[in-house]
């Protein structure tokens, strides 16, 4: 028996994990060993702020961000978060399961959300006059008082434009419309510290409704993604920002733990309440859904015969959307965050799923979550703004259905993770980062590829050697469990004694 995997539970190996001192996994061993991340996201609040007019629906259609208003507010299981940060690693943008790395790509992205990945990269410069782009683009100059450098209130903008005059024509419905978009980035994709601003910097690439939805957004998701999963990964971080939500329902997706039991009987794409309801009606019941109400809950929101045999023309919706079914404190138990960690940690390899956007679920999908899959395996930077994180697809070769042999080095890009935007609000990045944007212009010939996987890893495969060397695959030391909460299971037992 290996008593010293037993006894210490950091990498035998510290020449990937280099970060392992200011990781989160070592407060394990310290006083905050039960408190959870709190994830700051205001989706819900932005949709109880703002009810979609019907006549702006088709600007936000064509910028392509209809789905990710359909897909509205899911509640967020802060212990799940918490596990899966603690997982996540900097080095490596990989998240350090017993089964092998795991990671939020490309794919996922544009499966779960319906975003664009090939594109111009979200960047450009935040050299600007508020006053003058606010006023041509929204058609609204905002005071002082809504600003905070060169961000926006978020309530300022839906108590302005969230409701169009009766005979406001197209120039004022597109206004409203950017206005719509730009506090959806804000409190969901690209949420801050508070998700009650949002920078201004993307209202000039809504200019053209048209050209908007040309840009790599879900490049640039998971480019924010990343560095949040990167900063509250360390240094005892006690929130964590972003687009939270996407990073649930991978894990939803793919891992068992804290996953809903009506994962595989909700039928896609016809989730029991988005689908029957009328657009108008969304925004209105997207809290309530999160919060367990049932499917009485159209009628209590007058949802007649007449809505729900409306034909959505983007009825086709992001594999995301299915999760908006009722959800309830059952469902996602309070006091689990010691629950999760040993669940991740006696993890079987038959408790992972690998490829799952198979059959007809991808069938049914629309043709935007596929579109661009000749460079879901792309090594790449990823750009948003300040923001460069690198896709590192070649570590992850089981999600793609490609046999994973030890990945190549990659070094820890310490000096990007040091740029951000504090006291740089007047800064071109487009300029700034142009090397990496010039890497992401070629992504289409760094493509991964590796021979097809044939069945499961063995437990004595080269790169299981190396992984179980290299990484801490157990967040709560075996000796430090009581009998309460630890249970051995046939897997759990092998891969403490081998």
């Amino acid at each position: 028996m290996a008593f010293s995997v037993l006894h210490d539970a950091d990498p035998l190996d510290r020449s990937v994990l280099v970060l392992q001192d200011r990781h989160r996994s070592n407060l394990v061993d310290t006083e905050q060993l039960q408190q959870v991340l709190h994830p700051r996201q205001q989706m819900r609040a932005f949709l109880s702020m703002w009810r979609m007019d019907r006549r702006i629906r088709p600007y936000v259609t064509r910028a392509g961000f209809y789905g990710i208003y359909r897909l509205g507010h899911i509640m967020i299981d802060w212990p799940l978060i918490t596990c899966l940060v603690e997982r996540w690693r900097p080095e490596t943008h990989t998240f350090h399961v017993p089964a092998g790395e795991m990671t939020i790509t490309l794919q996922d992205v544009a499966i779960i959300l319906g975003l664009r990945i090939d594109g111009p990269a979200v960047t450009g410069t935040c050299v600007f006059d508020v006053a003058a782009l606010c006023g041509e683009l929204l058609g609204v100059i905002p005071p002082a008082d809504a600003l905070r450098g060169s961000a926006l209130s978020i309530r300022w903008l839906c108590q302005r434009l969230s409701t169009p005059a009766a005979d406001a024509d197209e120039v004022a419905l597109q206004q409203s419309a950017r206005g719509f978009i730009l506090a959806l980035l804000g409190s969901f994709l690209f949420a801050d510290k508070k998700g009650v601003h949002v920078h201004l910097c993307f209202l000039p690439l809504l200019r053209d409704l048209m050209q908007t939805s040309t840009y790599s957004w879900g490049g640039a998701v998971l480019a924010h993604t990343y560095r949040e999963l990167c900063r509250a990964s360390l240094d005892r971080r006690r929130g964590i920002s972003g687009c939270i939500t996407l990073i649930q329902l991978w894990s939803w997706e793919r891992l068992h733990v804290g996953r809903p039991d009506f994962r595989r009987s909700a039928a896609y794409p016809a989730p029991p309440l988005p689908h029957a309801l009328h657009d108008d009606d969304v925004d209105v019941i997207a809290g309530d859904v999160a919060e367990g109400v049932d499917g009485g809950l159209a009628a209590q929101h007058g949802v007649d015969d007449e809505h729900r045999a409306e034909v959505d023309a983007d009825a086709a919706l992001p594999l995301g959307c299915r999760w908006r079914v009722p959800l309830t404190r059952v469902h996602n138990p309070s006091g689990v965050l010691l629950l999760y960690r040993d669940q991740l940690d006696a993890q079987t390899p038959d408790q992972v799923l690998w490829q799952p956007y198979i059959g007809e679920l991808v069938d049914q999908l629309p043709d935007i979550c596929l579109a661009d899959q000749h460079i879901w395996r792309t090594m790449s930077p990823l750009i948003c703004f300040e923001i460069i994180e690198f896709h590192r697809p070649e570590r992850v070769l089981r999600q793609f259905g490609m046999h994973q042999d030890i990945p190549p080095a990659c070094a820890y890009e310490q000096e990007l993770h040091r740029v951000d935007a504090r006291g740089r609000h007047q800064k071109d990045w487009q300029t700034y980062h142009g090397p990496y944007i010039a890497l992401w212009e070629t992504r289409a010939g760094r493509i991964i590829t590796a021979r097809p996987m044939v069945g499961g890893m063995d437990f004595h495969d080269p790169y299981m050697q190396w992984y179980r060397r290299i990484t801490r695959r157990f967040m709560t030391p075996p000796l430090h469990r009581d009998d309460m909460r630890f249970h051995t299971s046939a897997g759990s037992t092998h891969a403490l004694v081998s």
